[in-house]
């Protein structure tokens, strides 16, 4: 742990840089793909919607010693097309149909009481039609829309709209990948993972807007002081705040990842996997976005600026005079060739004052000698 806290404090001076910004393009690649196999997922496989939203019927009950084709069997032989049958814990099981005609949903319980050896009451039965999940789709759209538009409004005030496109690309991007996970693995799609994918919106956001927080702070007046680039400054934020959003989404994921494979692994709690799954997922991906892709491509656009085409200019002038005094390491990492003789005096990140040293209280120096 000393060493981590080590490291933060080398990543804050500036001492050690991680060069995030120079190997943009290959985080970019790697989402990419990423991006291209979940839109493929989605495409090919789609979502394996819960009963919720196709409507069908779930029967809940006891079953204990019996194994899940022979609970699958008797509902088969009641008339239900493809159940889906799954244990929950060791002695509990849940049964999802499609659509049932009338009458079809007692003859299912008969054969469960039949079969398992229970009184037909102990089985709850819960029949959802398909509206109530598309009602649950549209105002989850609708609010994600609303949800979006201000936040880049608000972004837009508060930081820039560049920064705003940055943050809405990885929440795409995040977005994007957890689906299509959720496709390409099988996943069911509940209201449950609705509920988690909008909360994972909110969660990737606050880490992005840590990182855009620092690196207003680092680009406040940098074009006056030609001593970093647009893309210096950035991954120096980047850096300040990588140990922060490392801790924090370690102990984010921590209690998600005790929900997902204690209480839904041992437990088998259904809605609880279906929470904690999607967190687990969104978490993580939200983690790497705001580090690894919002920032990095509010720079690639940036960097675009004339303003910043200059100040690069004269910050690579500067460094070819030899007045860069910056560790050479720092410097190479973000993407500014260091000075060669470059002074070495102390220095401090955009934002941070170097305190001079005071000289000694005037009673503690020595009387001159006597001539």
């Amino acid at each position: 742990m000393s060493r981590l806290a080590d490291l933060g404090a080398r990543l804050q001076s500036g001492e050690t840089s991680i060069n995030v910004v120079g190997n943009r393009k290959r985080f970019f690649i790697a989402s990419l793909v990423l991006v291209v196999i979940s839109i493929g997922g989605l495409a090919i496989r789609g979502l394996d919607e819960g009963v919720e939203f196709k409507g069908g019927a779930v029967f809940d009950t006891k079953a204990q010693g019996i194994s899940v084709a022979d609970v699958r069997g008797a509902v088969e032989g009641a008339g239900a097309k493809e159940p889906k049958v799954q244990k929950l814990g060791s002695d509990r099981v849940r049964v999802e149909t499609g659509a049932l005609q009338p009458g079809q949903a007692t003859a299912i319980r008969e054969a469960l009481s039949k079969k398992i050896g229970i009184p037909v009451e102990e089985i709850t039965q819960q029949v959802v039609g398909p509206s109530w999940g598309s009602d649950i789709s549209h105002k989850a759209a609708k609010s994600l829309i609303i949800f979006l538009a201000l936040l880049a409004i608000y972004l837009a005030i508060v930081f820039e709209w560049k920064l705003a496109v940055g943050a809405l690309v990885a929440l795409v991007h995040d977005v994007a990948i957890t689906t299509g996970i959720y496709a390409v693995v099988g996943f069911t799609v509940s209201p449950a993972t609705v509920i988690g994918l909008l909360t994972i919106l909110g969660y990737s956001l606050y880490d992005t807007v840590v990182v855009y927080d620092k690196l207003k702070e680092n680009t406040t007046n940098l074009t006056n002081s030609n001593r970093y680039t647009y893309t210096g400054a950035a991954n120096l934020a980047i850096n300040q705040t990588l140990v922060r959003s490392i801790n924090t989404s370690l102990i984010a994921l921590l209690p998600v990842a005790g929900l997902l494979f204690v209480g839904a692994g041992l437990l088998g709690a259904g809605v609880l996997k279906d929470l904690a799954l999607v967190l687990f997922v969104g978490m993580a991906v939200g983690a790497y976005s705001s580090i690894f892709i919002a920032t990095p491509l509010v720079v690639a656009m940036k960097e675009r600026e004339p303003e910043m085409k200059a100040l690069a200019k004269r910050v690579a002038q500067r460094q070819a005079a030899g007045k860069d005094v910056r560790p050479a390491q720092a410097a190479e990492d973000d993407g500014v060739p260091a000075g060669a003789g470059a002074p070495a005096r102390p220095t401090a990140p955009p934002g941070e004052r170097v305190q001079p040293k005071r000289s000694a209280p005037r009673s503690t120096r020595r009387p001159p000698p006597p001539k």
